[in-house]
């Protein structure tokens, strides 16, 4: 893991192998920062949001061996912006989860307890960016 964090602290940018252990580490560096940002509230929702995203990326990114995937989590105004960078232009694609397959619910779980979610370009970089915002309890569209 390679760990970058932004002069105001508003910021983590760290930088993931493939391997399965990643998920469960990124989470742990997840939990740390809100904590540090007073948004503690988000913890569950956006740790499942971050697993289901990184997942994507190490099981369906097919990338060069030695490509590391980034997760960037960010502190807004408004809550929090986590986002996952990796270097395969294929972009994920939400599909209806077959009540018989042990896998296929993420994007729809992503879906269920984002505010918002989109799937973007890279800037300056091959590949592309899925992201995802939360806004802390009772303060998200809509409430």
């Amino acid at each position: 893991m390679v760990c970058a964090q932004d002069p105001g602290g508003r910021a983590v940018v760290l930088r993931w192998n493939r391997h399965p252990s990643s998920v469960g580490l990124a989470r742990l560096e997840l939990r740390k920062a809100l904590a540090g940002w007073g948004l503690s509230g988000l913890e569950d929702s956006a740790a499942l949001i971050l697993s289901e995203l990184l997942t994507n990326a190490a099981r369906h990114a097919r990338v060069s061996p030695g490509r590391e995937i980034e997760t960037r989590y960010l502190a807004e105004s408004d809550g929090l912006r986590i986002e996952v960078h990796d270097a395969s232009c294929v972009r994920p694609v939400p599909r209806a989860p077959d009540p018989e397959a042990p896998d296929g619910r993420g994007l729809a779980i992503v879906d269920a307890l984002a505010d918002r979610w989109g799937v973007g370009a890279r800037d300056g970089g091959v590949g592309k960016v899925v992201w995802a915002t939360l806004s802390p309890p009772g303060t998200g569209p809509g409430e």
